[in-house]
């Protein structure tokens, strides 16, 4: 409702224009004043009033309409003076509430890019330069900190106070503030409050940014629909569009980082600071890369100076630039994940039932799933660990294969966060994969009560497996050109055809996609899905290890007769039973895959912070703590854009784009994961499981290996990017 509001009324009072002629102090005055009527000067002084989330909405909302309004002082102002017990700081509150006070601040030597000036106070008298103090010469005060415990307020009319415009990157906006012997009050803090004050701060110019990247990227998306060149909208290029895509991933890892950290803030949750430092980092070079493809996209257009685009580049750089950028926020994080007291990646609160399935799955997993039994598995290669019979079983028992299906199927109609919760706490405990989950969900939704009452309860007792039957030598990602035949002979249908890459080969059944109208138009019209009994005649299986020493099988069927009712859904319906079982694990698999790179951090964190028998670590060296950092920052964001996949699956089933963007994202951090994960443990994490000397027994070359099939498989990432941006960003097809 804020944003919206904000929105609606920046759209009425401020234009871009004010901005590119150059906005004078009585601009930015006048538009303060009327932010001030909207009630949002007062944001950040107390929950009740508005906290940190309501400030980075602010923020991103000034930042989309180019405005200068000096929001970011006065959340600063009343994050820092509303607890203090100076009354020098009772005047300035009410004053900046009533509008009749406008507050500049600056961090001075607090902050951590020196080139920004300080000062030095005698006889309370302020002395020294302070520069790029935004919106200095539309304010009555500056607020600016002197020492780790006190700031100083002046009054920007008095003798000895100058203010100075200054340009930067092409811009007006920020000042010079030029002090000899200011007059200047003093206002104590307790210890630690002003350094939370400037991650406060640098959360909310990474909002700002956010915002200001935002808007160029809609405007440029809008221009890819409308630009014509070689005879078609340029947005129809594959080129522009896997650009585009990227861009929008981008920003929905900053947005996702930003809210979330703020909302931590907000409930005192002492997690906020990492996450507001993540932000930080990931924003750094994600907001300047947008902006540079938006360009790139723009072509000349967005080169000329009118138009608005330029504006937000501006924005974007010297916001994220701002308070030492991103290496004050990278060094926090060294020390939160690399130092001697660090815990690792913070567990995320899934609320009261999925933290308390996660404790209950540990405890289930410590007792069947640990010991002689877990080492045993895991001394096995990696080919005879993809599944063990007689854990699916056990856990079988538990209920948990159907934890998230309806009641009226046997299940434990769980909520999303409490299946992250179990898929979490499964990959931390290395157990092996269960279930069918998406042939249970296409059985719950398009099959038939006897198929219902006859497959579904084998699934969720973990009795039977079953693979899926899609590609074809002709038919990747293009399924609707599979070839695969099934033509009604009396009671049966006789199925003949190839299927390749097919991973669960060795399962009872085949969930299969077979053509049943050879000239249906369009092509996916005459699909139809099957159960196919993998023990039935006809089946020949010519198993192949994978890159990552896994399986999968080339698998033909010839003349291979199953019942009729073994058909999922309609006849020539099973196109919308293919791809309603594909989004479904298109929304789980970034989750998935994510969750496999957090562990694997863990793993790889363990091997950082050993110490050597000269008592170093690895972690000691500063390139491995920033590509640490790197991978840490990514982590969250893929965890986030899970999380937001459950949020939008608990209203329903999630949009098919946002399954999409988790699944890109996680997919290619994979491989990051893996190709860094070897920079730094050098040649020895190279050995492949079983070999003398072998870290983890070969775990971080095999992910690297494995990693390429979760980009590679169920719809390449490049089909994914262009699903994006057809359906969230409405480009051509």
């Amino acid at each position: 409702m804020l944003r919206d509001s904000l929105r609606g009324f920046l759209g009425e009072q401020w234009t871009a224009d004010c901005v590119r002629r150059g906005p004078s102090p009585q601009d930015v005055a006048t538009i303060w004043s009327k932010l001030v009527g909207q009630g949002v000067a007062t944001l950040g002084c107390s929950p009740d009033e508005g906290g940190l989330r309501e400030v980075a909405v602010v923020l991103a909302e000034l930042g989309r309409a180019a405005c200068p309004a000096p929001m970011w002082s006065a959340a600063l102002a009343n994050f820092s003076l509303f607890t203090s017990q100076s009354e020098a700081a009772v005047d300035p509150l009410k004053g900046l509430h009533a509008g009749s006070a406008r507050i500049a601040f600056s961090f001075g030597a607090l902050d951590p890019d020196r080139g920004t000036g300080s000062i030095r106070v005698r006889d309370d008298r302020a002395s020294g330069l302070l520069r790029f103090v935004e919106a200095a010469g539309s304010c009555t005060h500056l607020l600016v900190a002197i020492d780790r415990t006190v700031l100083g307020l002046v009054a920007l009319d008095a003798t000895g106070a100058e203010v100075v415009p200054t340009r930067a990157m092409g811009a007006w906006g920020f000042y010079e503030v030029r002090l000899n012997s200011a007059p200047v009050a003093l206002i104590a803090l307790d210890d630690g409050v002003l350094d939370d004050l400037l991650l406060r701060g640098k959360l909310a110019l990474t909002a700002r940014a956010q915002g200001a990247a935002r808007r160029a990227f809609e405007l440029v998306t809008d221009y890819a629909r409308e630009r014509h060149q070689f005879g078609q909208p340029i947005g129809k290029f594959q080129a522009i569009q896997h650009k585009l895509a990227n861009g929008l991933i981008a920003l929905e890892g900053v947005r996702l980082l930003v809210d979330h950290a703020a909302k931590l803030h907000d409930l005192e949750d002492g997690n906020w600071r990492y996450f507001a430092n993540c932000a930080v980092v990931f924003a750094s070079d994600a907001l300047r890369r947008v902006s540079l493809e938006t360009h790139h996209t723009f072509g000349a257009i967005g080169y000329a100076d009118e138009h608005e685009a330029p504006l937000h580049f501006k924005r974007v750089h010297m916001d994220t630039m701002a308070l030492g950028g991103s290496l004050q926020a990278k060094r926090s994080l060294a020390s939160s994940l690399l130092g001697p007291d660090s815990s690792g990646l913070p567990e995320h609160d899934l609320g009261p039932a999925g933290n308390a399935l996660r404790e209950q799955v540990r405890g289930w997993l410590k007792k069947n799933w640990s010991g002689d039994r877990k080492a045993e598995f895991d001394r096995k290669p990696f080919s005879k660990r993809e599944f063990d019979a007689d854990f699916a079983r056990d856990i079988g028992k538990s209920g948990w294969i159907g934890l998230g299906w309806p009641k009226e199927f046997g299940g434990q109609a769980r909520s999303p966060l409490e299946q992250i919760a179990f898929m979490e706490t499964m990959e931390r405990g290395e157990a092996p994969r269960i279930g069918a989950a998406i042939q249970a969900n296409a059985l719950m939704m398009f099959g038939s009560p006897e198929q219902q009452q006859s497959y579904l309860p084998e699934i969720l007792c973990g009795e039977a497996m079953h693979g899926m039957g899609y590609s074809e030598p002709q038919a990747g990602s293009d399924l609707a050109a599979l070839r695969t035949s099934a033509v009604r002979e009396g009671d049966h249908w006789v199925i003949n055809g190839q299927k390749i890459w097919t991973t669960t080969w060795w399962g009872k059944y085949m969930f299969l996609a077979a053509r049943t109208d050879k000239d249906a138009k369009p092509p996916h019209a005459g699909i139809s899905m099957f159960i196919v009994p993998m023990n039935a005649e006809g089946i020949t299986i010519r198993p192949a290890t994978t890159m990552y020493d896994g399986s999968f099988a080339n698998v033909f069927y010839d003349n291979v007769r199953i019942p009729l009712e073994n058909i999922v859904g309609e006849v020539n319906g099973g196109w919308k039973v293919l791809t309603g079982a594909l989004a479904f694990e298109r929304g789980l698999v970034g989750g998935g895959i994510v969750l496999k790179v957090a562990h694997a951090f863990e793993q790889l964190r363990r091997h950082v912070v050993e110490k050597d028998a000269d008592r170093s670590t690895l972690g000691d060296d500063p390139i491995i703590r920033d590509q640490m950092v790197t991978l840490a920052t990514e982590i969250e964001v893929g965890r986030l854009l899970m999380m937001q996949c459950a949020d939008l699956a608990a209203d329903g089933v999630t949009p098919p784009e946002y399954g999409a963007m988790s699944k890109v994202f996680s997919g290619e951090l994979m491989e990051r994961f893996g190709e860094v994960a070897l920079d730094i443990l050098g040649m020895r994490a190279t050995l492949s499981e079983q070999m003398p000397g072998a870290i983890d027994n070969g775990r971080f070359e095999q992910n690297l290996r494995h990693s390429l099939m979760w980009v590679i498989s169920i719809g390449t990432n490049e089909i994914q990017r262009s699903l994006i941006a057809q359906r969230a960003l409405g480009l051509s097809r």
